[in-house]
């Protein structure tokens, strides 16, 4: 089964918090959108993590980075009037853009995508 992580589902296995024990088996191969990955690396500088450090946890997740194109992009505004009263971002849109794309089961921590009616199918890790 091929899945799409979003950010929330990455950082959620990173910080070891609830529903990262779904995340783990399935990371390795993953895609993931290129604005939901440089979303990861914002975070992490955030908190503190150097650059050198960033990287080597980067590259350690094994994610496919899927840049995000035209294609995406249409999808992403077409999703904006179904998702706006959820308060999904940009980033957020962009990740469920890729899982209609590729026909891809989407991993979030996020609650409030559990009920949206996109195109592709939303598991979330707790």
């Amino acid at each position: 089964m091929t899945v799409v992580m979003d950010a929330s589902a990455v950082m959620a296995f990173l910080n070891d918090e609830p529903g990262s024990e779904k995340v783990a088996p399935q990371l390795e191969g993953a895609l993931i959108s290129a604005v939901n990955f440089c979303e990861i690396g914002s975070k992490l500088t955030d908190f503190g993590v150097s650059e050198e450090e960033l990287w080597v946890v980067l590259d350690a997740l094994a994610l496919e980075i899927v840049p995000f194109d035209r294609s995406q992009a249409d999808n992403a505004i077409a999703m904006r009037t179904a998702t706006r009263a959820k308060g999904l971002s940009l980033a957020d849109r962009a990740c469920l853009s890729l899982g209609v794309r590729s026909g891809a089961t989407v991993l979030t921590a996020d609650r409030a995508w559990a009920n949206l009616d996109i195109n592709c199918d939303i598991e979330v890790i707790r």
